[in-house]
C-alpha cells in the first residue's frame, strides 16, 4: 500500500482546518491543549473567556496561585494535577513569546506531551516533528489499515514510517477529523469517506466511487 497516495484526498479535504478547540493565540493554545486531556474540546471552550480574562497572558498565569486558578478549572477532568502543570509550565516558560517552538522544547513542559506538542506545533504553523495522535486516531488508525494496536505512540510511528514527513503536520489531524465527522465509534459513514477505497475496516460500507 502506498500510504503517501491513499492520504493525499484525506488531506486535501481537511488541509490547514483549525483545531476545534477555540484559541486566540499560542498562550491560549498551549492552556487550552493542557486542559484538554480527557477532557472534551467543547468543554475547554465553554471555560475559557473567563480563564483568559483573569489571566491574559502567560506572566499573568505565572503570577497565579492554586487558590486563584483552581475556580476557573475545577470542572476540568484532572483539574487538582492540571492546576500544578499550568502553574509550573507558566513559571517555566515567563511570557508569551517564550513558549518553546520544537518538539524537543515544549514536551520538558509539564503537561505537555507528544500529542500535545504536535498539535502546538501544527497550529502554530511550524515545521512537524511528529504526528497527531488524539483518540480519534487511536481509533481510526487501525481501522484504515495503516497503523495496528492502541498504543498512542506505537501508532504514531508506524504512521510516520510510511508517510513522507511534508505530510506529517497534516496527516495526524486529517485522521483526527475523520474520526470526529465519519468515522464515528459507532455506524462510520462510510458513505461519504474518502478513505473508503482503501480502508481496512471489516465493518465498512463499500462504496463504488
Amino acid at each position: 500500500m502506498d500510504w503517501n497516495k491513499a492520504f493525499e484526498p484525506l488531506i486535501a479535504q481537511y488541509r490547514g482546518k483549525r483545531h476545534p478547540l477555540d484559541y486566540q493565540n499560542r498562550y491560549q493554545l498551549v492552556v487550552m491543549v493542557v486542559l484538554s486531556a480527557r477532557d472534551s474540546d467543547k468543554h475547554i471552550n465553554a471555560l475559557a473567556p473567563a480563564l483568559f480574562a483573569a489571566f491574559p497572558t502567560m506572566a499573568d498565569l505565572a503570577r497565579a496561585t492554586p487558590e486563584a486558578l483552581t475556580p476557573y478549572i475545577d470542572s476540568v477532568t484532572g483539574w487538582d494535577r492540571k492546576v500544578g502543570f499550568l502553574l509550573s509550565l507558566a513559571q517555566a516558560v515567563g511570557a508569551d513569546d517564550a513558549i518553546p517552538t520544537t518538539m524537543a522544547g515544549l514536551v520538558k513542559l509539564s503537561g505537555v506531551g507528544r500529542k500535545s506538542a504536535n498539535v502546538i506545533l501544527r497550529e502554530s504553523k511550524l515545521p512537524a516533528e511528529g504526528i497527531i495522535v488524539d483518540l480519534h486516531v487511536v481509533r481510526v488508525a487501525p481501522r484504515l489499515g495503516i497503523a495496528v494496536g492502541d498504543n498512542p505512540e506505537k501508532i504514531e510511528k508506524q504512521m510516520m514510517a510510511v508517510l513522507d514527513r511534508e505530510t506529517w503536520g497534516e496527516a495526524g489531524m486529517a485522521v483526527s477529523f475523520l474520526g470526529r465527522e465519519i468515522c464515528r465509534p459507532t455506524r462510520p459513514n462510510c458513505g461519504a469517506c474518502v478513505m473508503n477505497p482503501v480502508c481496512g475496516f471489516e465493518g465498512k460500507t463499500p462504496v463504488s466511487r
